[in-house]
């Protein structure tokens, strides 16, 4: 059976990979901040990279050059096999592009005629807090 249970963060232990609350009972963080940390807590090797990396380039927008972002697109182009790259930040701008895609994709290929795309979620989903993602679910 899962066990779900509200740990007060405001008092939270946190170490390596778990967290625990106030009473101090021990959780390992399969959550951490939904998906955008979702490595859990502190993890030495991911703290000694952070560290590392700091000091050189936290995080870029794609809307500024920086002298690797073609470097990581031909080596991921390359890996994947596909031609183009569009790099994101957040799971929510990887799913709202993925319905953009969808829905051309009905338009051009499948002939759906303009403003009638549908598509489709599966229920009690999560993947942000966006208006296009709020209003797909029904959690």
């Amino acid at each position: 059976d899962m066990v779900v249970a509200q740990i007060n963060l405001f008092k939270a232990v946190v170490s390596t990979q778990s967290t625990g609350d106030t009473d101090g009972k021990k959780y390992y963080d399969f959550l951490a901040a939904y998906s955008a940390v979702n490595q859990g807590h502190c993890h030495p090797r991911i703290v000694e990279t952070l560290i590392e990396q700091a000091p050189i380039l936290t995080l870029t927008s794609r809307a500024f050059y920086n002298n690797v972002l073609g470097e990581y697109e031909e080596f991921m182009t390359s890996l994947f096999g596909f031609d183009k790259l569009l790099p994101m930040n957040t799971g929510v701008e990887a799913c709202e592009t993925a319905v953009k895609l969808c829905r051309k994709w009905a338009y051009m290929v499948k002939g759906v005629p303009e403003n009638k795309a549908k598509v489709l979620f599966a229920e009690n989903n999560f993947w942000g807090r966006t208006i296009a993602a709020c209003s797909s679910s029904s959690d």
